[in-house]
């Protein structure tokens, strides 16, 4: 594996953590939102990854794909039940004034969000170190 290659799969794990940053701030921004265009409150999004072979010739290939890289594969809502609020004068409430609320958990989003961002900083902290790995490469060369 060369230092493109591993930067390449730094970037590709930055972008899977960028994704799922916009995701769950999506979630949280809506986490009082009981009228959708679909119809009902809305639901929680799920960032879906896949690890993927990394195109290269030579050396990855001689491991059989097993340098891999991150991908997004889809982005699919949380069918589970809403959450049920006794709130009367809600002007979305039912006949028997319950609400049905977006089935956000607020802990759950706050501690994802954390995961992404560390694992974010782990990703661009392989990058600086391919790149510093390369402008030491080069001043061996100029010596």
């Amino acid at each position: 594996m060369d230092l493109m290659t591993a930067m390449k799969i730094s970037s590709s794990g930055m972008s899977l953590q960028r994704t799922r940053m916009n995701v769950i701030s999506s979630n949280l921004a809506n986490i009082n939102t009981t009228r959708t265009p679909e119809g009902g409150p809305y639901q929680k999004k799920m960032v879906v990854a896949s690890a993927v072979p990394v195109a290269e010739g030579g050396f990855g290939q001689a491991l059989d794909g097993a340098i891999r890289e991150a991908q997004v594969v889809e982005i699919k809502s949380d069918k589970s039940q809403p959450k049920m609020v006794f709130d009367p004068s809600h002007p979305d409430a039912d006949e028997n004034g319950y609400v049905a609320m977006p089935n956000v958990n607020v802990m759950e989003e706050m501690l994802d969000m954390v995961n992404a961002s560390r694992s974010f900083e782990a990703n661009a902290t392989a990058v600086n170190t391919a790149k510093t790995m390369a402008q030491r490469a080069l001043e061996i060369g100029q010596r």
